[in-house]
């Protein structure tokens, strides 16, 4: 028997995400707050919509959320577990705390429904390639459950612990970024002042340890100046705020990171909000 599958959330990353559901063989209702998305998403895979979480929830074995942020994720899950039946498993990708994520683990437990919060890095295009790195928290037995569901759109797909444990390796991948992105502006910059081959130095030094993802993906955009593509410098710096509060619970120094959020204000005051995290480099060209 095909296993119903609800996804709730048809974002940049939701919507394709879903769309891979489809594609593998699952029974798919989707709910989006436009609804004018969601119907676009059936016109575009099949399955079905529909027009609340919990009717969306109703009688599926997982409900998946992709949505935007603590708030959203509390109005949607509470209505999603109305509607989701005993044994069900809740997916929540979405990048939230990790508070969050505990809070609603024992919401879902009480309730009899099993939870894994599971937030996702990779971006757009590691959401349409069905390639994204997926770092849960929950209980074993959930994970397995859930795990196939999850491989349909992630290349690895990893328990990391307890409840919110996805949520802080998320936070740890966000750190990460954040200065490896402000190195290559810096690097790029620098090229450029002493009259190199951006290209070429690039060609050459991503064959070393200066190696990154960030290097190989985005350095032609820095270089070229164009940021209206890929994950947005407001979604960045709602990441780093979770970041920068969980710090602060458990003691973690971070002042790479911090210097990056206000680097990042910097940039939705020139107008970039929704430029690609890259964008960094236009501080430095000003």
């Amino acid at each position: 028997m095909t296993a119903k599958v609800a996804f709730l959330g048809l974002g940049v990353m939701g919507f394709p995400m879903a769309g891979h559901l489809k594609a593998k063989g699952y029974d798919v209702t989707v709910y989006n707050r436009t609804a004018a998305k969601a119907e676009a998403w059936v016109q575009k895979h099949g399955g079905q919509s529909a027009a609340t979480p919990a009717e969306a929830a109703r009688g599926a074995d997982f409900v998946a959320m992709c949505v935007g942020n603590d708030r959203d994720l509390a109005e949607v899950a509470s209505a999603a577990l109305d509607g989701m039946k005993k044994g069900a498993v809740l997916i929540d990708h979405t990048t939230a705390s990790a508070d969050a994520a505990r809070r609603l683990f024992g919401e879902a437990r009480a309730r009899g429904i099993d939870f894994i919060d599971a937030p996702v890095s990779g971006g757009q295009a590691g959401a349409e390639n069905g390639k994204l790195t997926v770092m849960c928290g929950g209980e074993a037995g959930a994970f397995e459950r859930a795990k196939p569901v999850m491989d349909c759109y992630g290349r690895a797909v990893t328990l990391m612990g307890a409840a919110g444990a996805g949520q802080l390796t998320k936070m740890v991948n966000q750190i990460c970024i954040a200065g490896l992105v402000e190195g290559l502006a810096e690097g790029i910059h620098f090229a450029k002042k002493s009259g190199l081959d951006v290209a070429a130095v690039i060609d050459t030094i991503s064959k070393g340890a200066a190696q990154s993802w960030q290097m190989e993906n985005r350095y032609k955009a820095m270089n070229e100046g164009k940021f209206d593509f890929g994950f947005a410098v407001d979604w960045m710096r709602k990441d780093l705020s979770i970041c920068l509060g969980e710090a602060r619970k458990n003691g973690a120094n971070l002042p790479v990171a911090a210097l990056v959020d206000q680097f990042y204000s910097e940039v939705q005051k020139m107008g970039g909000k929704r430029w690609d995290t890259s964008s960094l480099i236009a501080l430095l060209n000003r």
